[in-house]
């Protein structure tokens, strides 16, 4: 079948095409979107399968955990064991933003989405159509971005399509991202925090 895709403003996505886009992430699809940087592609974090059919589609090694959007600190808990007095400073000062805290897994979190580690990685998201999205679900939503591992992040729409042809349920087409840094990526499950990775901003920002 090939991939629907369906227009949203990027500003103010239409609630009806946010519930059509859940609709296909309860079932176990896969659907693209755009966030602050690049297009993301979301699963249903909590679903093992959808979670197996991201690594699938993007080639990407078992080895590399999957970051998930949350839209607030409550759905943080539905995958985080426990949210340490200095994440939560650091979600108060950046969240919505390009900050992806690693926290401890809570139990029942898909062993596919954390590689194993027993951690897992958490943002808030600044873009609103990636924030409506996972509010529509309800729960948590996997955002790697929308490529191959090792192609070139796509910033369109029309790009998420070259690299996957239909191997994709739904792309939401809010137009051109900005694309640049990626979220910085910050272990808090160490005092001091660790930078793992060094994104759109740094901890002293």
């Amino acid at each position: 079948m090939a991939t629907a895709v369906v227009r949203v403003d990027p500003v103010a996505p239409d609630e009806r095409v946010l519930g059509e886009a859940a609709r296909v992430l309860r079932r176990g699809g896969l659907v693209a979107f755009p966030t602050e940087t690049f297009y993301g592609l979301g699963a249903a974090a909590l679903d093992r399968g959808a979670v197996r059919r991201v690594f699938e589609v993007k080639d990407r090694p078992a080895s590399m955990p999957l970051l998930v959007l949350v839209d607030s600190e409550t759905m943080v808990r539905r995958v985080a064991s426990d949210i340490p007095a200095r994440a939560r400073e650091l979600m108060a000062r950046h969240w919505p933003g390009a900050l992806t805290l690693v926290l401890r897994a809570a139990a029942g979190v898909p062993a596919e989405l954390t590689s194993g580690t027993g951690t897992v990685g958490v943002r808030l998201p600044a873009h609103a159509t990636a924030r409506a999205l996972v509010r529509a679900l309800g729960a948590p939503v996997t955002a790697p971005s929308a490529n191959p591992t090792g192609a070139e992040p796509p910033t369109t729409a029309g790009a998420v399509l070259a690299h996957f042809g239909d191997a994709l349920d739904l792309v939401l087409d809010g137009g051109p991202t900005p694309g640049g840094a990626a979220s910085t990526v910050v272990d808090v499950t160490v005092d001091p925090p660790r930078v793992i990775r060094q994104g759109a901003i740094t901890l002293g920002s």
